[in-house]
């Protein structure tokens, strides 16, 4: 895994608790990087290496920074270190761009209508890729579907209202959950997004089949979104989500029980609790060791490492096929037996 040392440049105060990191692209070798995707951090803090993926809020040849948008989360080490410690000067190690929530497996976009849903922080990937189709002219048409708690929560506001401004093919729907709504604002609506009153408004614009969708939220969003598609008999070909998070069947977990496991890491091996219910990714790093990861939801392959012996078990996988029969990714890898020994090859 190729990685690099970035300067920040800038720290935008998006909202009360969101920040935007500027990083200088570098001299010589400049990072390159599709709208959509993203960049993952690395800090040690107390000794410990944390690592976080963040998906860019800049676009490529549009923004002349590299950009990543970090909302804190209760709780959370890194959102919170970010939000508090990182400063101008500060120097910071990333991996290269992942991801494949872009627009590039996208053919004959130019007569389609781009319809970008999205609540909080999600809106961070959108705008990347709303500013890239604008200012390339990718698409026909772009609307944006946001939803927040109030006014004061949305992030990226003064952006979304200069690219309204800017390009008569983009429109945006604001929804604001904890909100009253007077009747001269028609463009914010109260509540939660509401896709039936959003496509029901756009029918009238696009046909259906020409609409292509990128969703990027709480799991929630995602499902009310996909089932109000499905009933418009939208191709699933045309609905792409971002996901950040699995969900996991508890019934998947009845046959694990807690195990030691092996772990060959850097030509030494580590005997690992694994406890019932944590990945062995989550107890290799619970147990201080320096493993390789990003998304932690079985879509990046970083965390990948072959199955030298016992049994285990993947969970919420999305990439099988890209696997061979004995590699494993370690974020969504349980043990099933009681001699299992990985090694890891990332």
């Amino acid at each position: 895994m190729i990685t690099y040392t970035l300067k920040v440049v800038e720290v935008r105060k998006e909202t009360i608790d969101t920040v935007t990191i500027c990083f200088k692209q570098p001299g010589l070798k400049k990072i390159k990087y599709l709208s959509g995707q993203y960049l993952t951090l690395i800090f040690r803090i107390n000794s410990r290496r944390y690592i976080r993926p963040y998906s860019f809020s800049s676009a490529p040849g549009i923004d002349p920074n590299i950009e990543v948008t970090i909302k804190r989360v209760p709780g959370g080490i890194i959102s919170n270190h970010i939000n508090d410690r990182v400063a101008v000067g500060d120097i910071v190690e990333v991996m290269e761009p992942l991801g494949d929530f872009t627009l590039s497996k996208i053919p004959a976009l130019p007569e389609a209508h781009l319809v970008l849903w999205g609540a909080g922080s999600g809106i961070t990937p959108l705008l990347s890729i709303a500013k890239f189709a604008l200012h390339n002219e990718v698409c026909d048409h772009i609307t944006l579907v946001y939803g927040n708690k109030n006014s004061e929560s949305v992030i990226f506001s003064d952006q979304i209202e200069l690219l309204q401004s800017k390009f008569k093919n983009f429109s945006v729907f604001h929804f604001h959950s904890q909100l009253f709504i007077s009747a001269n604002n028609p463009g914010v609506i109260e509540g939660r997004i509401n896709p039936k009153k959003v496509l029901s408004i756009m029918k009238q614009e696009k046909p259906k089949d020409k609409t292509i969708h990128y969703i990027c939220g709480p799991v929630g969003l995602k499902e009310s979104v996909k089932n109000q598609l499905s009933v418009l008999e939208i191709p699933e070909e045309n609905i792409y989500t971002e996901d950040f998070e699995t969900v996991k069947d508890p019934k998947e977990f009845e046959s694990i029980t807690t195990q030691n496991v092996e772990v060959v890491f850097d030509n030494t091996t580590y005997n690992v609790e694994v406890v019932k219910g944590k990945s062995i990714l989550e107890a290799g790093l619970d147990s201080l060791l320096d493993l390789t990861y990003s998304c932690q939801t079985g879509n990046c392959l970083v965390c990948k490492a072959k199955l030298l012996s016992g049994a285990a078990k993947m969970i919420g996988v999305s990439k099988k096929d890209e696997l061979s029969e004995d590699e494993y990714l370690l974020c969504c890898s349980y043990p099933i037996s009681n001699n299992v020994k990985v090694l890891v090859t990332n």
